[in-house]
């Protein structure tokens, strides 16, 4: 049974959730999620075994979790913050008898009680090219977890059959009743000058699905394509910062 906690929701794009606790009721996280907890919380990092340690690597996660004891007499409060813009949802795993689905790093924090675990994919061409990975989180209880899901999140619920395409990285959650395939982008031209990917997943009801604008893997994509980009554009300046710089404000470009 796991514990019954308060909890709000605090920001916009960088979000962070308060968790309050009664006495004797605890949370734990993802080592370094945590931002502030008060007196009276007693914090306590470990593998929880070797077995689930290195299962959660496999999911993304760190290898330790860190649990949150309220040891006090009264209430407290302990604060976790998101990693990267987005946004914080809380699942009640009764409202999805007991089982959501998950990408790997989406896991943020839960009550104490709630158990997370790696879940294979049945078929193997969705580990290879699912976009997030052949392994995905399986968050298993009756209270409360909370994940973080990048971007603007999309929320539909799928009826009985009904099918949905989606790219793969935006599939951020979804229940345990949703069927999760993947199927080869159709037409040459898509495939060579679509900018989607191979692959399409497709997700058929019933059942709730979450999705996200803005997929982790994408944003560091950009990210790291940005730099390589500055990179080549000041080794092209004059082989060095200040030397491309110069480069630059001889031949006309944007003085600094």
């Amino acid at each position: 049974m796991a514990d019954k906690i308060d909890y709000q929701i605090y920001g916009d794009d960088m979000q962070a959730v308060q968790i309050i606790l009664d006495p004797g009721e605890s949370v734990f996280a993802e080592a370094g999620a945590m931002l502030s907890m008060d007196n009276g919380i007693e914090m306590q990092t470990s593998a929880g075994g070797l077995m689930k340690g290195l299962k959660r690597m496999l999911t993304g996660e760190s290898f330790f979790i860190t649990n949150f004891y309220n040891q006090g007499s009264q209430r407290a409060n302990v604060i976790f913050s998101a990693p990267y813009p987005g946004k914080i949802i809380p699942i009640d795993l009764k409202m999805f008898n007991g089982t959501f689905i998950c990408q790997k790093d989406a896991f943020l924090c839960a009550a104490g009680g709630v158990e997370i675990t790696p879940t294979l994919v049945k078929k193997m061409g969705i580990g290879l090219f699912g976009g997030e990975g052949f392994i995905l989180q399986k968050i298993v209880g009756d209270g409360f977890a909370f994940v973080h899901i990048g971007g603007t999140v999309l929320e539909r619920e799928l009826s009985a059959g009904e099918t949905l395409r989606v790219d793969t990285g935006c599939i951020a959650g979804f229940a345990s009743t949703v069927k999760y395939d993947i199927q080869f982008m159709s037409g040459f031209k898509n495939v060579l000058f679509g900018g989607e990917g191979l692959f399409l997943a497709t997700l058929q009801g019933p059942g709730k699905i979450y999705l996200q604008t803005l997929p982790f893997s994408r944003l560091a994509d950009r990210i790291i394509s940005a730099s390589r980009r500055n990179r080549e554009e000041t080794n092209i300046g004059g082989g060095g910062k200040g030397l491309g710089m110069l480069g630059r404000l001889i031949g006309g470009g944007d003085s600094f």
